[in-house]
């Protein structure tokens, strides 16, 4: 895939989140160098995608844990441009490290984190730091980081690597967050093409008639053009709590010639219709 005329690629702030990190990744990826927007809402950075031709942008779309962003699909399938699609995905380990000035790990007598960021750490924080140890609540992983310099060499914040590197920190511990197994899924969007590599993957959403079978026509044609569905998840029309939308991936890219005749077959039996993206899978 070729990103040409990029101007701009937003992504979910604050700097040194793990969207920034995927951002990192897309740019080295595809060779982008161009401006930089953090925005605070995912909402937000779809809209501006949506609003600013030849700019891309970041999102998070899956937690292993949490599943699936709604709000992240949503904004995409509503688009204006018909043509804001997903261009690519890469999946991230989400992993925490223990930040500080200091070089020396067994000085640290105090922590400055967000409630989320140290609740996630408790098990680092309760065996591996002092008892009596001073903790310090902040609002975002960057106001942590930037807030050390408030305080001396005995403090540490919570961060990623990504901190790190914003705010010339040391890593005096690396993954010290309870669950080992976590990982977010990043989506790159904007409306430019995509080329099959032979390792793709298409995402649409549809809404079929109200009427018995509707769906089972639909998955039919998946069947009859020996297309694999990887995921099928159903959610409520936001114009009708009474319709669902059904979002489905599929292995192939659309210049693939089956996926081409089922999807054509497909449209005419939906009463909405979109097209969400057709780009290579990534594995974390």
């Amino acid at each position: 895939m070729e990103l040409k005329n990029v101007l701009n690629i937003a992504y979910l702030g604050p700097e040194a989140s793990f969207s920034e990190m995927a951002r990192d990744i897309f740019c080295q990826k595809y060779g982008i160098n161009t401006f930089s927007t953090p925005l605070k809402t995912i909402t937000e950075v779809v809209d501006f995608v949506d609003k600013n031709p030849f700019t891309l942008g970041v999102v998070p779309l899956e937690n292993s844990i949490d599943g699936t962003l709604r709000i992240a699909l949503d904004s995409i399938m509503y688009t204006k441009n018909p043509n804001i699609r997903i261009l690519s995905e890469v999946v991230l380990p989400i992993e925490y490290c223990l930040l500080s000035r200091t070089t020396e790990f067994y000085s640290i007598t105090g922590i400055i984190g967000t409630p989320y960021l140290l609740g996630k750490c408790q098990e680092f924080i309760k065996h591996e730091l002092p008892l009596n140890l001073n903790i310090i609540e902040n609002t975002t992983m960057s106001e942590c980081a930037r807030n050390l310099s408030n305080y001396n060499l005995t403090y540490g914040s919570i961060g990623n690597r990504k901190t790190a590197e914003t705010f010339r920190l040391n890593i005096l511990k690396e993954n010290i967050n309870d669950d080992k197994t976590n990982q977010t899924k990043y989506i790159l969007i904007g409306n430019f093409e995509t080329s099959p590599t032979g390792n793709d993957k298409t995402t649409v959403a549809f809404a079929t008639s109200n009427t018995p079978g509707a769906l089972l026509e639909i998955l039919k044609i998946f069947l009859e053009n020996d297309i694999n569905l990887t995921y099928i998840s159903s959610q409520p029309s936001k114009d009708d709590m009474e319709e669902y939308i059904f979002i489905v991936n599929f292995n192939g890219h659309i210049n693939d010639e089956k996926i081409k005749k089922a999807l054509s077959a497909i449209k005419t039996k939906t009463v909405f219709y979109r097209l969400l993206g057709s780009y290579e899978k990534s594995h974390a």
